[in-house]
């Protein structure tokens, strides 16, 4: 599948899971069966808060932003990948997989956003409860929300420049089942000095002011949580970010393994593939369980839309 000559590079070859047909089929409904949970769950989470007025409030309005992203992530690169497990053609073209890698790392970066945003929310809504609605105005929502979403395609866009400068010009064999900015720089002819200090500064500076808006918040959460008398107090502090926080794990360690570090050859495309398939697939079907299952509100919303819509039918 290895395309190697001297002229300009005007595919490139994804490497798929297995090239083993025993195998490629049952992970084709595998991973079929967790994409269409993944849209299933956040659309629900969607149609929950969309439906239910008393959802209507800052939290839940980024919880929403949240199930969005998870929708569209898993759609830049499933689909592909589902294609590849079924056919022998695993090419994809110059300008298609410079999309893929866009709307991706554009995704990706704005759900660290987000879930930055989303610890200060609940930073002010358990440390200054009582100036919560006076700080966190529906205004204030939409421009934090905007925000994140601009920040996240604007990152992207300078990545995607980077690396789509770069001259491919003799090997095009993604190691990744989907286009993604290490494996692709991997593969240029010309120097990757500029394109791959991209990725360790920039990335570096935007992915740990992440995590300390988020570490900071969660600092003084804790500190607030721990001054409480009533333990029934406590609990329901600690149960409105208890999600998040475990959404923040989930996402944001494999997040930062795959992309704040060099890339080169020595590291195993088994487990790069692996670490990408947690971030990317795997979180965006567990999101919705953990809200649903840690928070009643939704859990019941979610239970009554379904219930409704199952009525209805």
């Amino acid at each position: 599948m290895d395309i190697c000559n001297e002229t300009t590079v005007t595919q490139f070859i994804l490497i798929g899971l297995s090239d083993l047909p025993a195998v490629r089929y049952p992970l084709f409904v595998v991973f079929a069966i967790i994409y269409q949970v993944t849209l299933v769950g956040n659309g629900a989470i969607l149609l929950a808060i969309g439906t239910e007025k008393k959802l209507h409030t800052p939290m839940y309005y980024f919880l929403a932003n949240l199930a969005l992203l998870d929708i569209f992530c898993p759609s830049t690169t499933v689909p592909k990948m589902l294609e590849n497990l079924l056919t022998e053609n695993h090419s994809i073209s110059f300008v298609g997989c410079a999309l893929q890698l866009y709307f991706l790392v554009a995704l990706v970066g704005t759900e660290v956003f987000l879930l930055s945003v989303m610890a200060y929310d609940r930073y002010v809504a358990i440390c200054f409860p009582l100036r919560y609605t006076l700080i966190i105005t529906k205004v204030r929502c939409v421009q934090l929300t905007v925000g994140t979403w601009t920040a996240g395609f604007l990152n992207s866009l300078l990545h995607t420049v980077s690396t789509f400068r770069l001259s491919f010009c003799k090997y095009n064999l993604v190691n990744q089942y989907y286009c993604d900015i290490p494996p692709v720089v991997a593969l240029s002819c010309s120097s990757t000095y500029v394109a791959e200090m991209l990725i360790l500064v920039e990335a570096g500076i935007l992915g740990i002011s992440a995590f300390l808006v988020t570490f900071i918040s969660y600092f003084y959460i804790i500190s607030t949580v721990l001054k409480i008398q009533s333990v029934e107090g406590k609990r329901k502090a600690f149960s409105t970010c208890a999600s998040h926080l475990l959404v923040v794990c989930l996402f944001g360690g494999t997040t930062v393994f795959t992309y704040v570090r060099p890339y080169s050859s020595q590291h195993s495309p088994g487990i790069d593939r692996l670490i990408s398939m947690l971030y990317g697939i795997v979180t965006p079907m567990l999101n919705p369980m953990i809200y649903s299952l840690r928070n009643t509100e939704v859990k019941g919303a979610v239970r009554r839309v379904l219930c409704h819509r199952g009525f209805l039918h």
